[in-house]
């Protein structure tokens, strides 16, 4: 009978305090510093029988290709895939990075490969929307699980495994320029939020007499540079300056839910109104039981393998749980590992809690 484990994971973020600070640095960035997303299509190889199947052409053309271009000619009918996968390659190119650098690429499989365990990405081009090469993808990828089968039918499965990634395999081929505005710069925020621009736009005010800071929006403030800082070496020491200022960030109350992997994460600041949970399963097993048909002797019968099938319906007794007034996210986890309570049945529960107005927090499920 084929067994399914899912391995669950819920991390409570204690998050900031109100009285911690942080540097500018750290939640936002100089808006000519934005990246440029780079994307390439390439092959993995080196697959345990994990790769994808013969149908999917797309990945026999490209081997097959890749092998013209080395001098050795295949037949495509003759070529077999199980070891290799087709994935398209994904990477961030921050601007002023120099040639040679190294950056981390996402690799994500297209066809119908079971898993990229122990694959290694070979030469892959990696280029912006407007087909500009600027980085070259190679190396082993790492993913966060693994598949265990074997031939009877039994799988061990943790975690996704149809993405990974390949630290620093990317090198810089070509460099991105960024431009200094003269002017004025903005300052944008990773999470957007007003009361943190505001706080954002006080602190440099603050700190720097001849400088005007202003938000203005949830997610950028802009900076109107003086005469004395417009130059090259005096702007990068305000730059500089600026992003080592502290900050206390309004941190929202937010849960994220990651389906792939059953990870679960909170901040401090998610509370629960008073609710009555109940939560129950209904649990089908079906047996199947290989059965032999003999003919009798001299008969023009046949010997015929037969299954028979036991399905077995046991419904599972609701337990329920009572959470008080403004109980917090950790509270709430305890409870639901005191039951038992899976990935499906935590994603369930959140879910019916927000639609009941019970969960203070946004709820995010990638």
């Amino acid at each position: 009978m084929k067994r399914i484990i899912t391995l669950l994971t819920i991390v409570t973020v204690c998050g900031i305090s109100l009285s911690t600070k942080v540097r500018v640095k750290d939640i936002s960035h100089f808006q000519m510093e934005n990246s440029t997303p780079l994307i390439g299509y390439g092959l993995v190889v080196g697959l345990d029988g994990t790769g994808d199947s013969k149908g999917t052409r797309f990945t026999i053309q490209s081997l097959v290709n890749m092998m013209e271009r080395m001098g050795v000619t295949v037949d495509q009918e003759q070529v077999k895939v199980k070891n290799v996968a087709a994935v398209m390659v994904t990477a961030e190119l921050m601007p002023y990075m120099a040639i040679g650098s190294k950056i981390d690429v996402t690799v994500s499989s297209m066809g119908d490969a079971s898993s990229l365990q122990g694959g290694t990405l070979l030469f892959t081009p990696l280029a912006d929307a407007l087909g500009n090469v600027y980085a070259v993808a190679q190396g082993p990828i790492f993913i966060g699980g693994f598949n265990i089968s074997s031939g009877a039918g039994d799988q061990f499965r943790n975690n996704y495994t149809l993405v990974g990634r390949v630290p620093g395999g990317a090198n810089i081929e070509k460099q991105v320029e960024g431009e200094f505005l003269t002017n004025s710069v903005k300052l944008h925020l990773e999470n957007p939020d007003y009361t943190t621009a505001s706080r954002l736009a006080g602190v440099i005010a603050d700190k720097f007499s001849d400088v005007k800071a202003i938000a203005v929006d949830e997610a950028n403030v802009e900076v109107f540079l003086p005469e004395a800082k417009r130059e090259s070496g005096e702007m990068v020491k305000f730059f500089a300056e600026v992003e080592n200022l502290e900050i206390e960030p309004d941190i929202p109350a937010r849960v994220v839910i990651n389906e792939k992997t059953g990870t679960i994460v909170a901040g401090q600041h998610v509370t629960i109104s008073s609710v009555m949970l109940a939560h129950g399963n209904l649990n089908i097993e079906v047996k199947s039981t290989p059965l032999v048909s003999q003919p009798e002797a001299f008969s023009q019968g046949r010997t015929v393998l037969t299954r028979e099938a036991d399905i077995t319906v046991e419904p599972e007794i609701a337990r329920i749980l009572y959470m008080e007034q403004q109980a917090n996210i950790g509270d709430l986890a305890k409870a639901l590992n005191s039951i038992g309570a899976t990935p499906r049945d935590i994603i369930a529960i959140f879910q019916a809690l927000k639609a009941a107005g019970s969960l203070r927090a946004e709820l995010i499920i990638m």
